[in-house]
């Protein structure tokens, strides 16, 4: 394929090697003619293990070319990757400055050219800036509409500094972020030959990918530092805890949590947080991470209550009590939690939990009970059909496949269902139903 890069950084400068490397192509733009005279002698702008060797072979080949006139780039090229940097402004934010003046030039260039050109976003970008931001710009600008005279995508990149080029050839998936089918099917013969998945997604959502998975990175660095520093304190191996740690991919190092929902709470989780940050305060060491946790785990419930709360009802029937479906342990339940907070604020609650039957509750579970909601009793009903039909609101905490489904029977269009557990297929029910989160 033709294909123009704009931006010559490290994502730039290695994608326009790989890309000649794989027989495509490519024109490197940039504003600075040093990165552009480099590249045109068979040396590399950025310092990146092989990059020497590859960037002299691919000079040599004929394949690559550079430029500073973004109109004839484009012109000259298919598909443009848009690397320009995205870096932060003082006060944090992102300093978006290169990206818009990017957004002019390129719309700008599009104009006059016949043919469909595919524009892919390859910089770092605050969720909502290419649908809300660039693609205004560069419609304006090129009198043509996204989807007609060029397809616009945005397409995260994994590379990491040391090692970009393996990173470039065996990524951990392909993602594209677009509106149109055309624009996806071009990157497709670009990057399908890549040994991963292929996947094809909202432009927000990819926008949104790229940070999560930073700020994931950054988190389990920081989670290692600190239970380091714990460690140490302790007089304990944190190299030998670690690799421990990791070796458990079915909790630890796997898709298990990582699913947005409610709050958690149980007999394990919170308990052991805070016996964690207290032994850490014993010991000296801060761990600012970990001291964190519950008080976002508050906030969250504090988002269900204030939901709640705005609806102005005051008939809210819960459905599911337990910290999770399929157990009766009540201790620490952030529904409990939940519940105790609604009663303070003088809602008439019913609950419904098929697993929690008072006769039954022993020890630590119903002496937890009897403390938060003394009056359970008065509240909790062996009907659900009882439940559904006296409440205004429901409160969805259970994904029991037999109450789901009571739930999509008997439920009606004037009553709000506050799901904090993703119900499967909310459409199926006549009620209005509103996520925690989502």
């Amino acid at each position: 394929m033709r294909i123009s890069i704009f931006g010559l950084g490290y994502v730039g400068a290695v994608s326009l090697a790989c890309l000649a490397r794989d027989g495509h192509d490519v024109i490197g733009v940039d504003i600075d003619r040093s990165k552009l005279d480099l590249i045109m002698a068979g040396k590399t702008p950025v310092v990146e293990e092989g990059m020497v060797e590859l960037m002299a072979q691919v000079a040599a080949s004929g394949k690559t070319h550079v430029s500073s006139d973004v109109r004839q780039a484009v012109h000259d090229s298919e598909i443009s990757l848009v690397c320009v940097g995205t870096p932060s402004a003082g006060n944090g934010s992102q300093d978006q400055s290169a990206i818009l003046r990017m957004a002019h030039e390129l719309g700008q260039a599009l104009r006059d050219k016949a043919e469909p050109h595919v524009l892919v976003l390859r910089s770092t970008l605050v969720p909502g800036t290419v649908e809300d931001v660039l693609r205004p710009i560069i419609e304006q600008q090129s009198g043509k509409k996204d989807g007609e005279g060029f397809f616009l995508c945005f397409q995260p990149e994994f590379l990491r500094e040391g090692s970009s080029i393996r990173d470039y050839d065996h990524p951990p998936l392909t993602v594209v972020g677009a509106n149109h089918a055309f624009g996806v099917e071009r990157l497709r013969a670009l990057f399908g030959h890549l040994p991963c998945k292929f996947v094809h997604t909202s432009v927000r959502s990819a926008e949104m990918m790229k940070y999560c998975c930073n700020n994931f990175h950054a988190l389990k660095i920081t989670f290692a530092n600190e239970t380091a520093r714990l460690c140490d304190a302790l007089g304990v191996n944190a190299f030998e805890v670690m690799d421990l740690v990791c070796q458990d991919t079915q909790l630890n190092i796997s898709r298990a949590y990582l699913r947005p929902g409610f709050a958690f709470g149980g007999s394990c989780l919170p308990k052991d947080l805070r016996a964690t940050t207290h032994l850490a305060k014993m010991r000296d060491v801060e761990v600012p991470m970990l001291a964190g946790i519950m008080p976002s785990n508050r906030a969250h419930l504090e988002l269900a209550l204030n939901k709640l709360l705005s609806t102005g009802k005051r008939k809210i029937g819960f459905i599911g009590l337990s910290f999770k479906t399929g157990t009766d342990d009540l201790r620490e339940s952030p529904l409990v939690t939940l519940a105790e907070q609604l009663i303070g604020k003088g809602i008439a609650l019913s609950i419904y939990d098929p697993e929690v039957h008072l006769a039954r509750l022993l020890g630590a579970n119903r002496h937890f009970l009897e403390k938060h909601l003394p009056h359970i009793g008065q509240m909790l009903q062996a009907d659900l059909d009882s439940v559904i039909d006296s409440s205004e609101v429901l409160v969805m905490g259970s994904t029991d496949p037999a109450v789901c489904a009571a739930l999509q029977q008997r439920c009606r269009p004037d009553q709000v269902v506050l799901d904090l557990v993703h119900i499967a297929n909310p459409a199926a029910l006549r009620a209005r139903v509103e996520g925690l989160c989502w």
